[in-house]
């Protein structure tokens, strides 16, 4: 295990900063996971859609990648995290909207 932490530069992390590194890869692999979920929609459909679960975690890794920046005091990396949670949140709202009035 030390070697492996060794290897990827996490082996002088105290216990609670490596619990802050594990929180904000995990916010950057739900962020990421939004285009595996975007291309097989895609290849689904045979072709380019965005599905709602993009969105969701677009804004769901958003914010925990937002908190973890703040956590790193990164103002740029939570400039860039904040821009694109208004937008995930505005797609949301409008696949909301859209949604209420199809139903109505």
């Amino acid at each position: 295990m030390n070697y492996l932490l060794d290897l990827i530069g996490l082996s002088n992390l105290s216990f609670r900063e490596f619990l802050w590194v594990s929180f904000g890869t995990i916010g950057q692999l739900v962020f990421f996971s939004r285009w595996i979920i975007q291309w097989l929609s895609s290849e689904k459909n045979k072709t380019s859609t965005i599905p709602i679960a993009f969105w969701w975690c677009s804004l769901i890794g958003g914010i925990i990648t937002l908190i973890y920046a703040h956590h790193i005091g990164s103002f740029p990396f939570m400039l860039a995290q904040a821009i694109g949670i208004i937008v995930y949140s505005r797609n949301l709202l409008l696949i909301h909207r859209s949604f209420n009035e199809k139903n109505n």
